[in-house]
């Protein structure tokens, strides 16, 4: 059997709704997950190991 070509507007459409997914389901696992506070926190304590500050103590 032969294959039939997509046309190119269901291509687009169909790369655009998966690329909106992906980047939607990464958002939310990010904000679910509390991600974005436990990397700065992370990185706080890298930033002052560095410097030689006083420790911190970081609370999730």
């Amino acid at each position: 059997m032969a294959k039939k070509k997509k046309c190119p507007v269901c291509k687009v459409v169909g790369t655009t709704v998966k690329v909106g997914c992906i980047a939607t389901g990464a958002l939310f696992m990010v904000y679910m997950l509390n991600l974005d506070q436990k990397v700065l926190a992370w990185s706080y304590a890298r930033v002052n190991e560095i410097f030689d500050r006083k420790p911190v103590d970081i609370k999730f």
